[in-house]
């Protein structure tokens, strides 16, 4: 299906080798993939730079009008992108899965092909003007994971085109066929060399890191492990890389005594839930005061009973598999941690395959595994606390801090609270619910610089003050 040559600085290039692609619902081949060598990669990195020029001097109003092109490409394509989406990531086409990743993807493009670049005036008087103009940097790099491998790539690609960069992109090697499609796409209608795509399977040749070392490469946008981050920080430091890195998360949320079991329990898991718990900014531990602890997690149980899991092509499926099976195999390690020490409320056993049914137990505290590592799957860890200071000092003790939430029926006590919390975006009554007009990043070790909105377009551009 996809084991032609690929387009590489808008032509067609063949590669030796390829390496398989399989659905992780059934087991069966999807496709296999063009492998590509430091030689595939240097050469897209010299189709970007020479395409840098002409795409950085092209009209702003051209270049935004051909990121509106994008977004409507993505809404033309969209049964087939969601489709080829689910059989490589996993996630049902339903519920928050495929066709809400192909909608999100396309929202946050039309989004961003309407931000501005403006000029600003720092001084305009006697003495001088003086402006901060905004400047492309050259090739952008991007790194994007697995669990959402369409709509990450298009929060790479879209700001770096838009604010007039070139881009190579490296999709996992776990989801690279719906990256490869979109390329194809958006190719018909960007000019030869502006967006490039390199696929490996990261064993003979690690893609990442010779993207990170490249001379060639301005800046990297990377998703992914803070393990990786930092790797991807350290190999970018010789070349002075501009670098935005979202990394991994543990995020807490803390519901407050005078919260409604029944009435959050829906948004508590869902928050903890969407893509099957294969979310960076998904809440992976959950605080609850002694007094509602129980009815809290009867509500979440019951909720969390009715939701179907199976193959993503299934229609009636809302969450599907583990998407390969490294995550798993630790998923299913923390998990039995988890069991020797606390209460199996849901769950807590492997299915065939990669499925994992959606798990909650109670009975856990900081220093449990399940607790303190980032599970990245369909386990939730409800832990009971007594003191609010100390559930807060509990939640903000790890070293990541990507999102949290703050659970209450009193809004102002809420918003005191998340203010408290050490993490790039706090949420109250809900949890990772991002959008296109809202910066988002991570503190401590969970990331550097922000994406989204005006902020995270800036980060695309270099700044120059002309002085006259």
């Amino acid at each position: 299906m996809l084991d032609k040559p690929r387009i590489n600085g808008g032509d067609p290039t063949a590669t030796v080798d390829s390496f398989a692609v399989y659905n992780p619902s059934t087991g069966a081949l999807v496709a296999n993939v063009p492998n590509a060598t430091e030689e595939t990669l240097n050469a897209a990195v010299a189709a970007a730079r020479a395409a840098f020029p002409a795409w950085a001097a092209t009209p702003d109003g051209k270049r935004q009008e051909i990121c509106r092109k994008i977004a409507s490409i993505l809404g033309d394509n969209a049964e087939e992108l969601a489709h080829l989406l689910t059989q490589e990531q996993g996630k049902p086409l339903n519920g928050l899965g495929s066709r809400w990743e192909v909608g999100g993807a396309q929202a946050w493009a039309s989004h961003t092909a309407e931000l501005a670049i403006p000029s600003k005036v720092l001084q305009d008087d006697e003495n001088g003007l003086i402006t901060l103009e905004r400047k492309p940097l050259g090739v952008v790099g991007s790194i994007t994971p697995w669990n959402f491998p369409l709509m990450i790539a298009i929060w790479h690609i879209v700001p770096a085109l838009r604010t007039g960069n070139t881009v190579v992109i490296k999709p996992s090697p776990n989801t690279p066929l719906t990256t490869l499609r979109m390329v194809e796409l958006l190719n018909e209608v960007l000019p030869a060399g502006v967006l490039n795509i390199v696929t490996g399977d990261d064993k003979a040749v690690n893609l990442g890191a010779l993207m990170s070392a490249h001379p060639d490469i301005r800046k990297i946008i990377f998703t992914g492990s803070c393990a990786t981050g930092q790797k991807v920080m350290e190999s970018a430091a010789a070349t002075m890389k501009r670098l935005t890195l979202e990394m991994g998360g543990n995020d807490a949320g803390i519901v407050l005594p005078d919260a409604d079991p029944a009435a959050i329990a829906e948004g508590l898991f869902w928050g903890a839930f969407i893509n099957n718990g294969q979310t960076c900014a998904a809440m992976k531990r959950l605080y609850v005061h002694d007094s509602i602890h129980d009815a809290v997690c009867d509500a979440l149980v019951a909720y969390a009973r009715n939701i179907p899991v199976g193959d993503g092509l299934d229609e009636n499926s809302i969450l599907g598999p583990v998407q390969n099976r490294m995550q798993f195999e630790k998923l299913k390690r923390l998990v039995q941690s988890a069991r020797q020490k606390g209460n199996v409320l849901l769950g807590g056993e492997p299915g065939e395959g990669l499925f994992f049914p959606p798990t909650i137990i109670s009975g856990l505290e900081n220093g449990d595994p399940l607790v303190d590592e980032e599970q990245f799957g369909p386990a939730l860890p409800v832990i009971r606390y007594t003191d609010v200071e100390q559930a807060l000092a509990d939640a903000n003790a790890l070293e990541t801090g990507l999102g949290g939430s703050i659970w209450s029926s009193d809004i102002k006590a809420a918003r005191a609270m998340a203010a408290r919390m050490e993490c790039g975006s706090v949420w109250i009554n809900k949890h990772g619910a991002i959008q296109p007009n809202a910066p988002f990043g991570g503190v401590k070790q969970s990331g550097l610089g922000v994406e989204f909105s005006e902020e995270g377009l800036f980060e695309y551009t270099d700044i120059q003050v002309v002085f006259s």
